[in-house]
């Protein structure tokens, strides 16, 4: 499985931006997709989880409410809409995959499979 992020871009503090995530090779129904995030010298944090069977999300605490993943089976596309931006959410975001939720949830070291990134900045 290979992940592409899009949708990046610099966004003023209040609004809003849409990143992508396509998959190549059809994930598993089994996959779990995640959203990552990570700022220079920082450890890379967990933003959002989505199954690809069944659609059930998870959302980290500082997200919760202003974040909203969702996934298109038929092009393999798992999406992250973000609104409410603040400056603190500006970081690379990364998509990954995994077939155990725990361990896209709690352990991103033991993830299968990572894109490149899309680098997110909030700031006036």
């Amino acid at each position: 499985v290979q992940l592409v992020e899009s949708g990046g871009g610099l966004v003023q503090p209040g609004g809003s931006l849409r990143l992508s995530c396509a998959a190549s090779g059809r994930p598993s129904s089994n996959y779990v997709m995640g959203w990552f995030r990570q700022t220079p010298g920082k450890e890379r944090e967990f933003v959002a989880a989505i199954t690809w069977s069944g659609g059930t999300t998870y959302y980290a605490d500082s997200v919760k409410g202003r974040f909203t993943t969702s996934r298109d089976n038929a092009k393999n596309t798992v999406l992250l809409q973000m609104n409410s931006l603040k400056p603190e959410d500006t970081a690379v975001y990364y998509c990954a995959a995994d077939e155990a939720l725990v361990v896209i949830t709690t352990r991103p070291l033991y993830i299968s499979y990572w894109g490149q990134g899309t680098q997110v900045t909030v700031s006036s």
